[in-house]
C-alpha cells in the first residue's frame, strides 16, 4: 500500500514538473512535495531537506534537530532546563515548519505554562510578575537572567558594597524584608547587642566596614567620671561583657598568670599598672615593685618570694634552707646563720666546701681530696658512714668484706693502699710466683683455698679420661707450669711400642679411653692398605726409628720400598711393581695384554 502511494505521488510530481518549469538545477522530489516555506531561521536550509528530514524515517528527525540545537541536547542529556524535564517526545510535536517565513515555531501558552520544570522555580513575589518582566523580546526564552542582581540593580541601596549574593538576606516574599544571621557574620550578636538596633553599629546602608572594635560605640563611656580615659587601651572585652557594661567581669585570679594575694589584693590598679595597660606591661617580679626595698642590694638575686611572703614585706616567714643549694641537715640544724653568713647584708657564702669549715678535723692530709662528704655525714664528723667500698677502684666481696679496714689500710692516707691480690697473699702463694700475680684468675673472694680454674682456657684443654684425672696425677708440684703437655710425659709407661713409633700418641689413642686407637691408613696416609697389607703389624713396615716430634718413620709409597728383595728381575722391569704385582699376593701377577700369558705361582 505504502509502495503504491509512493509511485502516485511520484507521477504526480512529474506531471506537475511538466507543467510548472522550474530551473534545473533546484528539481528534486523533496522541493516538489514540500508543503510550505520555512521560518526565516532555517531559511538556508530550505533547499537541503536532509538537514532535517531523513528518507523514510520520521523518528530519526530529532537527532537532526539535536544537531543544530546543542543547547536544547544538553538539557535532554542532562535532564535539566524544561526540555530535560519534560516527558520525552518528538519535537515536531511542539515545534512545527513550512508554515511561512513569519511563522511562530514556538508555541507557548504564558498562562498554563509550569515554571517548576525550567532551572529557575518562581516562589513568592516572583511567581505573580509577568514574562515580559525577566524575559526580553528577541531574546531566546533561556537566557533570561537568574542572578537577583540583574534585575534588582536599582533596588540595591548598599551600592554593590555587599557583592551580588541579594539571597544571602532578601527572599522572594518581600524584598525589603531581611532575613540576616548575624551569627553567620564576623560579628556575632550576643547579650545587650542582640536587641540594638542595626542602625546603632551601621550608620549607613553599606553595612561593610562597621567597626568592630568595642571603644567604637562605647568611647563615650570610656571618657565618662569612672571611665579610663583611655589608658587601658581599646580592648574593652578584656574586663566587660555584651550583658551589661557594668559591672566589670575581669578577675585578676582568673584571667592573668599573677594572682594577687595579701597586701597585694587592696593594692590599687595604678600602682602597678602605671603606663598604658597593653603598651607598658606591668612587672610580675617582686623586684619590679620592690627594688627600692631590697636591703640585700642584688646579692641574693631577685628571687624575693623565697624568703617574703604577700602579708607583709618585712617579714621573712618562708625561707626553707632546703630548698637552696646547701641544704641542712644532720649536725648543721642546730648552728647558727650567723656561723656561716657573716655578711648579713648578702647572706651568701663563697665557700660552701665541707673543707672550708672542716680543714682543721682533715686527718688524712689532704690525700683524699675536698670532697669530705664522699665518707663523712652531717651527723657527725667521726661518723664514717657513708662510704661505699664498692664505688672505688677495689670493691669489698666475699671474706674482704669482714676484713678490718687497718689490715689493708695501714695508715689514714688511705690512696697509696696496693689492690693486688699478692700485695696481701704473698705468703699464700705456693706456686712461688710461676703463675704470676692474677691470683684472681683461679682463687676468689669467699676462700682463699677455693679455686675456679677453667682448664679449657688454658694451653691444654681437658677432654675424655682427663676431665676425671686428678690434678696430682699431671701436676706433681704446685708449680703446675712444669707440668708436660705430650701424651708420652704421662703415658710412658702405658707405650707398648718402646718408643718405636715415636711420641705423637695421639695419632692414634685419643682421650676417652688409653687402650682405644683408631687409624685409617686410607684416610690419612697416600697409602692404603688392601690385600695383604692389611693384616701386616705396622712395624712390618715401619721397621727404623721415628724422627723426634713424629709419631712414626715415613715410608715410601712404592712398592719397592718394601719388595726390593723380593724383586727376582733385579730391577729389570723397573719399580712399577703393581704392573703385574697385585696385594692379595705377591707371587701372584695379574693378566697382561693380548696374546700374553697368565701368572702364576
Amino acid at each position: 500500500m505504502r509502495t503504491l502511494l509512493c509511485r502516485l505521488l511520484l507521477g504526480w510530481a512529474m506531471g506537475l514538473a511538466v507543467l510548472v518549469p522550474v530551473p534545473a538545477a533546484a528539481q528534486s522530489l523533496e522541493s516538489v512535495l514540500r508543503p510550505g516555506a520555512v521560518i526565516s531561521g532555517h531559511q538556508k536550509w530550505e533547499d537541503d531537506c536532509a538537514a532535517c528530514h531523513v528518507r523514510f524515517d520520521r523518528e530519526a528527525q530529532n537527532g537532526r534537530c539535536m544537531d543544530c540545537h546543542k543547547d536544547v541536547a544538553r538539557d535532554v542529556r542532562g535532564h535539566t532546563g524544561m526540555h530535560g524535564r519534560i516527558k520525552p517526545q518528538a519535537c515536531r510535536s511542539c515545534h512545527t515548519d513550512h508554515k511561512g517565513r513569519d511563522a511562530h515555531i514556538v508555541v507557548l501558552d504564558q498562562k498554563r505554562f509550569d515554571h517548576q520544570q525550567t532551572d529557575y522555580a518562581l516562589l513568592g513575589q516572583h511567581s505573580a510578575i509577568a514574562c515580559d518582566a525577566c524575559h526580553s523580546a528577541g531574546k531566546k526564552w533561556r537566557d533570561a537572567p537568574q542572578t537577583c542582581n540583574a534585575c534588582h540593580r536599582a533596588d540595591d541601596v548598599h551600592k554593590g558594597s555587599l557583592g551580588a549574593g541579594c539571597a544571602d538576606c532578601h527572599t522572594e516574599a518581600d524584598w525589603k524584608k531581611t532575613r540576616i544571621d548575624h551569627s553567620k557574620t564576623r560579628f556575632p550578636l550576643t547579650g545587650k547587642h542582640i536587641d540594638a538596633a542595626c542602625s546603632d553599629c551601621h550608620r549607613s546602608a553599606v553595612y561593610q566596614d562597621a567597626p568592630e572594635a568595642c571603644v567604637a560605640c562605647h568611647k563615650a563611656d570610656d571618657d565618662g567620671a569612672k571611665g579610663h580615659k583611655g589608658r587601658f587601651g581599646d580592648q574593652c572585652d578584656s574586663c566587660h561583657a555584651t550583658q551589661a557594661w557594668k559591672p566589670s567581669t575581669f578577675r585578676h585570679d582568673r584571667d592573668t598568670r599573677f594572682s594577687l594575694r595579701g597586701a597585694h589584693r587592696d593594692t590599687a590598679c595604678t600602682a602597678c599598672h602605671t603606663g598604658a595597660l597593653y603598651k607598658d606591661k606591668a612587672p610580675t617580679t617582686c623586684v619590679g615593685c620592690h627594688r627600692g626595698d631590697d636591703k640585700h642590694k642584688g646579692s641574693l638575686g631577685t628571687e624575693c618570694a623565697a624568703c617574703h611572703t604577700e602579708q607583709r614585706w618585712t617579714e621573712v616567714a618562708k625561707f626553707d634552707h632546703d630548698k637552696t643549694r646547701y641544704p641542712l641537715r644532720g649536725g648543721h640544724k642546730p648552728v647558727a646563720c650567723a656561723s656561716c653568713h657573716t655578711d648579713k647584708t648578702t647572706y651568701k657564702v663563697a665557700d660552701q666546701r665541707c673543707v672550708a669549715c672542716h680543714q682543721k678535723d682533715d686527718k688524712h692530709q689532704p690525700t683524699l681530696g675536698n670532697t669530705c662528704e664522699s665518707c663523712h655525714v652531717e651527723q657527725g664528723w667521726k661518723d664514717v658512714k657513708r662510704f661505699d667500698h664498692a664505688k672505688a677502684r677495689f670493691a669489698l666481696r666475699g671474706a674482704h668484706q669482714q676484713v678490718a679496714c687497718n689490715d689493708c689500710h695501714r695508715d689514714q692516707r688511705y690512696r697509696e693502699t696496693p689492690s693486688t691480690c699478692v700485695a696481701c697473699h704473698r705468703p699464700d702463694d705456693k706456686h712461688q710466683g710461676q703463675l704470676g700475680t692474677q691470683c684472681d684468675s683461679c682463687h676468689g673472694e669467699t676462700r682463699w683455698q677455693d679455686t675456679r680454674f677453667d682448664h679449657a682456657k688454658a694451653r691444654f684443654a681437658l677432654t675424655g679420661r682427663h676431665l676425671t684425672t686428678t690434678c696430682k696425677s699431671c701436676h706433681a708440684t704446685p708449680r703446675y707450669r712444669d707440668a708436660p703437655r705430650d701424651c708420652i710425659g704421662c703415658h710412658r709407661s702405658d707405650d707398648r711400642h718402646k718408643a718405636s713409633l715415636g711420641t705423637a700418641c695421639e695419632s692414634c689413642h685419643n682421650t676417652r679411653d688409653w687402650r682405644l686407637w683408631t687409624f685409617d691408613h686410607g684416610r690419612r696416609t697416600r697409602f692404603a692398605l688392601d690385600g695383604a697389607h692389611q693384616p701386616l703389624a705396622c712395624v712390618a713396615c715401619h721397621s727404623r726409628p721415628a724422627p723426634a716430634g713424629q709419631a712414626i718413620a715415613a715410608v715410601g709409597d712404592t712398592c719397592i720400598a718394601c719388595h726390593q728383595r723380593d724383586d727376582q728381575h733385579d730391577g729389570a722391569f723397573g719399580a712399577r711393581c703393581e704392573q703385574c704385582h697385585v696385594s692379595s699376593s705377591w707371587r701372584q701377577v695379574r693378566q697382561r695384554a693380548a696374546g700374553g700369558q697368565k701368572g702364576g705361582s
